[in-house]
């Protein structure tokens, strides 16, 4: 009902009505900023409002205001002449500014208005110009913190939207990329773009995409993880559907791909979709490489993944139910370090892990040097104490210690956090029933993982679907030379399938 009314709001002939209207609306929001002016030799009147700290007053001021006011004095106001317009000879005559576009209701001037635009106001006509005029501070490009790559491009997202797409246009040089613009929250309006390749991307994706971001029914979008949550398929997964990146050259990439992305204002972080497990593995700067060092480094990190998830379920399930596994000394010294300890082998894994989640996290809250320090002194000194205490073993130090290093070598920290939830889970089976425990829990996830989809996609895609043939098996585990493949990912069915061509098609 509220955007209803808002919408009935219609423009008067009168200047002074249309800008109390506006003034009720905006009642009480001492940043806007009314500017009243005459033109012309019969004093004919203006009006421009724009919210002070989110326009250029430089602009407006010697584009705007000079123009009308100096150098359009002998302009004269006859609405019925259409030779002698004044509002169109002050919109196409006497504004130098690259970007204006036309409103017929005060509402939408007034959202304008709060995006940062000014409106300029002519006295007897009912229309409204908006003035393209934004210009609130932007952070400078910096390398994303949380995506650092040893080569690779340096700069990353900000937060304003359209630095972030030209950053993205400025990769892909190509007629056919193509951005469309909308609106989310029924609040907040807060601009979102989608991009994609035209004759790359499939239509069914990116129509999905759309009508996904159109059924959202919010009234504040603040970061891209709100729209994250509304658009996934299974928003009761540990894992996530919807890939999220501060870099431009990933989101470029992604879109060569055939994929889209969606890149929303005020936030650094892009969303890229559909995603697979495979995808969220990689890197970018595993395409910048030589392949032999590359897919070294891929299966360097899938066995990374996995030491995250099993290495301290399997610890519990040999400790407790199958030491027979171990070799004599090894298990010989693995009972002795833990002669003292009063808890089970599961409290001791709990403990531990526990502990270092809190140190993972208080680091994170901290500034870069002190968030160091916290994990690797609080590291430290609390394993060291607790093994003196009898608390826990220091065999139990070493495997929550490779766990946590494992961790941070899966380059997504999305699926990070993913792996770190189930591996509790996996715990609590290998203390109930051991390597049995283990097995039956894989199981579990695996069924979820082959079940699961992102937008269509089979989240394990391409081993679940033959329909990839070898070609996608080429980008996996390993990624083969540049030089073989040719074809892009079928996964998103995209259109046109080729990536490397011959002279004669080029």
């Amino acid at each position: 009902m509220l955007r209803e009314r808002e919408n009935s709001i219609s423009i008067s002939k009168d200047i002074n009505t249309n800008l109390k209207k506006i003034k009720e609306v905006l009642k009480d929001c001492d940043d806007i900023v009314y500017r009243e002016f005459t033109v012309g030799e019969r004093r004919f009147k203006f009006a421009i409002v724009y919210v002070d700290g989110l326009t250029d007053k430089i602009l407006v001021s010697d584009y705007v205001l000079e123009s009308l006011m100096h150098q359009a004095r002998g302009l004269e106001p006859n609405p019925n002449s259409v030779k002698n317009n004044l509002y169109e000879l002050v919109k196409n005559g006497n504004i130098a500014i690259t970007e204006l576009k036309e409103v017929e209701t005060l509402n939408e001037a007034i959202d304008n208005v709060l995006a940062g635009e000014t409106i300029l106001l002519v006295n007897r006509y009912q229309k409204i110009i908006i003035i393209s005029s934004r210009g609130w501070p932007v952070r400078g490009l910096n390398e994303p913190q949380t995506e650092t790559v040893i080569r690779g491009a340096r700069d990353g997202f900000v937060e304003t939207l359209k630095v972030n797409t030209t950053l993205v246009r400025r990769r892909i040089r190509d007629s056919k990329l193509k951005i469309k613009n909308m609106q989310i929250g029924r609040r907040s309006k807060t601009d979102v773009a989608v991009l994609y390749i035209e004759d790359v991307a499939n239509k069914e994706l990116i129509e999905e995409v759309i009508k996904r971001l159109k059924t959202i029914r919010v009234d504040v979008v603040l970061e891209s993880g709100i729209i994250e949550q509304f658009i996934e398929d299974n928003w009761m997964s540990p894992f996530p559907q919807v890939e999220n990146t501060e870099r431009p050259d990933a989101v470029a990439a992604a879109l060569y791909e055939g994929r889209v992305a969606i890149l929303i204002d005020n936030t650094p972080f892009a969303l890229v979709v559909p995603v697979t497990i495979s995808t969220l593995l990689q890197s970018s700067e595993d395409y910048y490489e030589r392949w032999i060092i590359a897919s070294l480094i891929r299966v360097l990190r899938y066995i990374a993944s996995l030491i995250a998830l099993l290495l301290p379920s399997i610890y519990i399930a040999v400790t407790a139910y199958h030491p027979g596994m171990l070799p004599t000394q090894l298990a010989l010294y693995v009972a002795a370090t833990r002669e003292g300890v009063p808890f089970p082998a599961i409290i001791e894994a709990f403990i531990m892990e526990v502990t270092i989640e809190l140190l993972r996290e208080a680091g994170m809250r901290l500034s870069g040097p002190i968030g160091t320090t916290i994990g690797i002194v609080g590291g430290l000194v609390i394993g060291q104490a607790a093994v003196e205490a009898g608390i826990v073993s220091p065999m139990m130090v070493i495997i929550v210690a490779l766990t946590t290093i494992a961790s941070f070598a899966i380059p997504s920290y999305n699926i990070a956090t993913g792996f770190r939830f189930v591996r509790f889970g996996i715990m609590i089976f290998s203390a109930l029933l051991g390597l049995y425990g283990i097995m039956l829990a894989l199981l579990i996830i695996g069924i979820h993982l082959v079940r699961l989809e992102s937008f269509g996609v089979p989240y394990m895609s391409p081993y679940v679907s033959f329909s990839e043939t070898y070609s996608d098996l080429k980008d996996s585990v390993v990624r083969m030379p540049i030089q073989t493949m040719k074809k892009r990912p079928r996964f998103t069915n995209v259109y046109d399938k080729d990536r490397i061509f011959s002279d004669s098609e080029e």
